[in-house]
């Protein structure tokens, strides 16, 4: 059993900065990842498309036998994951939650922003969670929609990304927030130029790390840690695996082989 690999899926790319996390946090473990790169934005889909597309992306998981699955997607976490959950054996977790609490923890003034795809946003589920945390915090919340196609394409910085990034989070800064969630998995990748706009005394949670964190202790609370060796991964994505190939060197800090096209 703790031979058994993690599985994590996306909708496309950006799940791989909780995949550089849980590698970061639990050296040993083996893993799954899928990126539906076919299929991507979520954000945009109906929320019914969304829980679909998560189910037959949980079932491609459990071929490989994964002990655990992280749904490394927003959209999917606030949309589907309440609906899915107690549908399989398998212990999985969202990025909801633990991003949630490190933004209540972290917040000196509880105004938190969040921001998300527009069906992460749509959803309100970072706005209930925080409220049932802290009922007095105040959050407000902005989709950011070019965000996810603009790192998809490798565009991290320079004037146009600046100029987009500032015209959404404008209400943000007008809100006096001392705390941002970036409420999808892509959105780290911008974190230098959402740091120049919101400025230097705002904090930005990146909820990879409470993620991997949760991850590591539900299979300790198991009894499904691995810790010996040296954990290896295997990329699977649902089109284009030269493309993937190509940029996910850039969040994972080191160059990816081996990605392998699979069908849902």
């Amino acid at each position: 059993m703790k031979n058994r690999p993690i599985g994590i899926f996306d909708s496309g790319i950006g799940g791989l900065t909780v995949v550089k996390e849980v590698m970061r946090q639990l050296p040993s473990e083996d893993i799954i990842y899928f990126g539906d790169t076919a299929r991507v934005p979520y954000g945009i889909k109906s929320n019914e498309t969304v829980i679909r597309f998560s189910i037959e992306n949980i079932l491609f998981l459990l071929k490989s036998n994964v002990k655990l699955i992280c749904v490394a997607c927003n959209t999917v976490s606030s949309v589907a994951l309440p609906v899915i959950k107690n549908h399989f054996k398998v212990p999985i977790v969202g990025v909801i939650s633990p991003g949630a609490r490190e933004a209540v923890y972290a917040s000196q003034n509880k105004r938190i922003g969040v921001i998300g795809t527009r069906a992460t946003i749509r959803s309100c589920a970072y706005e209930n969670e925080i409220k049932g945390l802290e009922p007095a915090a105040v959050v407000k919340v902005q989709a950011c929609p070019l965000f996810v196609p603009l790192v998809e394409e490798g565009w991290f910085e320079g004037g146009v990304v600046r100029s987009i990034a500032e015209a959404y989070l404008a209400p943000l800064k007008a809100s006096r927030v001392d705390t941002v969630i970036l409420g999808c998995t892509h959105y780290p990748l911008l974190k230098p130029v959402i740091k120049k706009v919101m400025g230097d005394n705002t904090v930005l949670i990146d909820s990879a790390k409470q993620v991997a964190t949760e991850v590591k202790e539900i299979l300790a609370s198991e009894g499904l840690l691995n810790k010996q060796g040296r954990g290896k991964q295997k990329f699977y994505v649902s089109d284009n695996p030269e493309w993937f190939t190509s940029i996910a060197g850039r969040f994972l800090g080191k160059d990816v082989k081996n990605v392998n096209k699979a069908t849902v």
